[in-house]
């Protein structure tokens, strides 16, 4: 590929493989629709779409002063939701220390051209199962563990007849531990 071939990426907190494993397994275990891989369970910082290759160097750059200036994130999972097409774990944010990295980064990557801010407000989630139309499950995520994050990371999101699958192109230590 040559820098202005384009690929779709997005920024991520990058979940510890224990944290990932367990919530995949919840949610194989609750729930009915198409459950998303246990490598594929992320937290979406900013989703940037389709950018040209030869934004990567840019966009690492201020991913990884972004992260440094982060504090290390405790996520505890509240509940349950559904939209129209996802199902998701809704997370508390304690400290804020997430919402203060997404927002760093999403005023970063939109001083660099790359993104613009959705206009609903930034909610911390982990995508579990996609759907065409709505399960419906109605489930409790009592006795679920805290998650302690110290990544983040660019992805490549692949898409393909199986759903989309996700490529870590770079990550970076929270707080720069």
């Amino acid at each position: 590929m040559g820098g202005d071939d384009r690929i779709r990426l997005f920024c991520a907190l990058q979940l510890p493989d224990d944290e990932r494993a367990a919530l995949a397994g919840w949610a194989e275990t609750r729930l009915h629709g198409r459950v998303l891989r246990a490598v594929d369970l992320h937290v979406t910082l900013a989703f940037l779409g389709h950018r040209p290759r030869g934004e990567l160097p840019a966009l690492v750059a201020e991913l990884r002063a972004a992260s440094a200036d982060a504090a290390p994130v405790d996520l505890r999972p509240l509940r349950y939701r559904e939209t129209r097409s996802v199902g998701m774990i809704v997370l508390e944010d304690v400290g804020g220390a997430a919402a203060a990295l997404a927002a760093d980064l999403q005023e970063r990557f939109e001083g660099l051209g790359a993104y613009r801010r959705e206009a609903r407000p930034w909610l911390p989630h982990v995508t579990v199962q996609r759907f065409r139309k709505p399960a419906g499950d109605r489930v409790e995520v009592a006795n679920m563990r805290s998650i302690h994050v110290v990544r983040s990371a660019l992805y490549r999101s692949l898409l393909g007849p199986g759903g989309a699958r996700y490529e870590p192109l770079e990550t970076a230590a929270l707080g720069g531990t």
